[in-house]
């Protein structure tokens, strides 16, 4: 198996993200991370899943980083590759570009929940291959390798989901540990310090201890080797254990607007 040591990854690479970044490679399978078209507190990230002649968009982005993702893409596979677009709720940092990814190939999965998809019509197509990951959580490859989808609701959507690489090991955690950061890394070198910028995210996005908790719950028994959210850096596998306790007690939105209310 040819992995990747993300966290060396992290510093071999330091400011030189101008093209894009393999974070695994094994047999056929890739993982991608597409790079930023800003330099922002507020980075989204894009990934790129290649399995044999498959690849997948991992939320695509918003309407204006069409072109720089696009531009990515074409380094590692033809555009006409690119079968499906993972969805993991609707904001326009995540599913604007849906549009344009259909423009270019109407034929293109959209992979998302029902909560979800019930929204992204709005962006302006309503005739698309919808694959619903409430009645369908497993996708399969070709070649029989999986993705499996975890809802994660309220986490800040209530349509909210994350995938899970079965073959890297990898879980696409949406806006679950995302990170605000002026000072960036690719891949988180001090967990410690790291959590601040967690926090200055998750206080306000997310619904409430209740909710993270529960979605602890349901991924504590998944083999991780790297969380990869859609803003901020790459969590490795030596933080796993801090991250999951991090979200189990995290206080957060409803918790902080209500601090005193009690249930009856």
């Amino acid at each position: 198996m040819n992995t990747i040591d993300l966290v060396e990854l992290g510093r071999l690479f330091m400011d030189r993200y101008d093209k894009p970044t393999p974070l695994f490679q094994d047999n056929g399978h890739a993982i991608y991370w597409l790079g930023i078209p800003e330099d922002s507190a507020f980075r989204c990230n894009t990934y790129l899943i290649v399995d044999g002649q498959e690849a997948i968009l991992v939320d695509p982005g918003g309407h204006t980083s069409f072109e720089f993702v696009k531009n990515r893409v074409l380094q590692i596979v033809p555009l006409e590759k690119v079968t499906a677009l993972i969805v993991c709720h609707q904001d326009p940092d995540v599913a604007a570009s849906m549009v344009d990814w259909l423009a270019l190939n109407p034929e293109i999965k959209i992979i998302s929940s029902v909560r979800t998809n019930i929204l992204l019509p709005h962006y302006g197509k309503t005739v698309y291959t919808f694959t619903n990951i409430n009645e369908y959580p497993v996708y399969y490859f070709v070649s029989g390798r999986k993705l499996k989808f975890v809802e994660s609701p309220f986490l800040h959507f209530p349509g909210a989901f994350t995938t899970y690489d079965e073959t890297a090991k990898f879980l696409f955690s949406g806006d679950i540990w995302a990170s605000i950061d002026m000072d960036w890394k690719l891949v988180v070198e001090d967990f410690n310090q790291h959590e601040l910028k967690l926090t200055l995210f998750h206080i306000d996005y997310m619904a409430s201890n209740i909710a993270a908790r529960g979605f602890v719950e349901r991924i504590r028994h998944l083999d991780l080797e790297a969380i990869l959210p859609q803003h901020g850096s790459l969590i490795p596998r030596k933080f796993i254990h801090k991250s999951l306790d991090y979200l189990y007690n995290l206080k957060c939105g409803l918790d902080l607007i209500y601090p005193d209310l009690k249930y009856k």
